[in-house]
């Protein structure tokens, strides 16, 4: 490419190089609008070395100002700013430019860069440090946008870290830690809700029989095992809708949500059963006997406490 004059009252050459390493993405027109020159980056960004003698508008396109669709609309920009389209790659790029008129009258250069879309230029098209001119801000943006990613990263993996810390720590404080099942306090929660809404649900309170002699006579290990026995025959024998809860050493709650008496003693009996079929503990057969009581809200009270005392 030839050496480029640049300049009003005093004209300034450039050569071909010293023009690419200070813009290089600049691209130099004819008065027709053929390409007669270009910058090394916008040469690599176009994909194509036999660039000069193409048609400005064959792979740009003017956003603003509007209307600008010839090479005599786009030289009467000269000294103005201008926003344009880049189809490169099957991928389109923003840009924006600068025109000046060329000394010798020949034409005019396009000084071009990516502006705020540089972030999407340089992952799209690998662009490294050396694509852009040394005096250019671009690369420090970028490892600013970088830095502000890796922080806004880490404090998004941290809130989620912490949003299910606090998860799992409320769940643990609504949870029997031995069966696994609800626990006193939510059942509270959850009869406060269903109250709220005006939703009937029938309680039913068990208490198992002779449970302290299991103690007293296998040890706390096997009394547990029977809790934990427990707690899978009431899970088995009721919707996942419904809440079951341990609210004391060997006593549970359970509310079956709709209200129902009948219901409510058809899982009862079945539990009554489910509990007499024996089990092995300690190569010894147990079968275990509770007793259940059933109250409904609201006819039998609106409290926890009421409801236990009505069962």
């Amino acid at each position: 490419m030839k050496d480029v004059n640049l300049g009003s009252n005093s004209d300034i050459a450039l050569s071909s190089g010293a023009l690419g390493r200070l813009m290089p993405m600049h691209v130099i027109l004819d008065s027709k609008g053929n390409i007669t020159g270009c910058g090394p980056t916008l040469l690599r960004v176009l994909d194509d070395c036999q660039l000069t003698s193409r048609k400005f508008f064959d792979l740009f396109s003017v956003r603003r100002p509007t209307g600008v669709s010839s090479a005599r609309k786009l030289s009467a920009l000269r000294g103005e700013r201008v926003q344009l389209d880049l189809k490169a790659k099957d991928h389109t790029f923003s840009m924006r430019g600068l025109c000046q008129d060329l000394s010798d009258s020949t034409g005019y250069l396009l000084n071009l860069s990516f502006g705020i879309g540089v972030v999407d230029a340089v992952r799209h098209l690998q662009l490294t440090e050396a694509d852009f001119a040394p005096t250019d801000l671009a690369i420090e943006m970028l490892y600013l946008v970088e830095a502000k990613s890796a922080v806004m990263r880490e404090l998004r993996d941290l809130n989620l870290r912490l949003q299910g810390a606090k998860q799992e720590a409320e769940q643990q404080a609504l949870t029997d830690i031995l069966t696994g099942l609800r626990n006193r306090r939510a059942l509270e929660t959850e009869m406060v809700r269903l109250i709220k809404h005006g939703r009937p649900f029938a309680m039913m309170h068990m208490d198992l029989d002779y449970f302290k002699q299991v103690n007293d006579t296998l040890g706390h290990a096997a009394g547990d095992h029977v809790l934990r026995h427990v707690a899978d025959i009431l899970a088995q024998e009721t919707r996942a809708s419904d809440t079951i809860a341990r609210v004391g050493g060997d006593e549970f709650v359970i509310y079956l949500h709709g209200g129902d008496a009948s219901v409510a003693e058809s899982v009862a009996r079945r539990i009554l059963d489910d509990m007499l079929k024996p089990f092995t503990l300690d190569s010894m057969g147990f079968s275990i006997q509770c007793s259940i009581g059933i109250a409904l809200y609201p006819q039998d009270g609106a409290t926890l406490d009421d409801l236990i005392k009505q069962s």
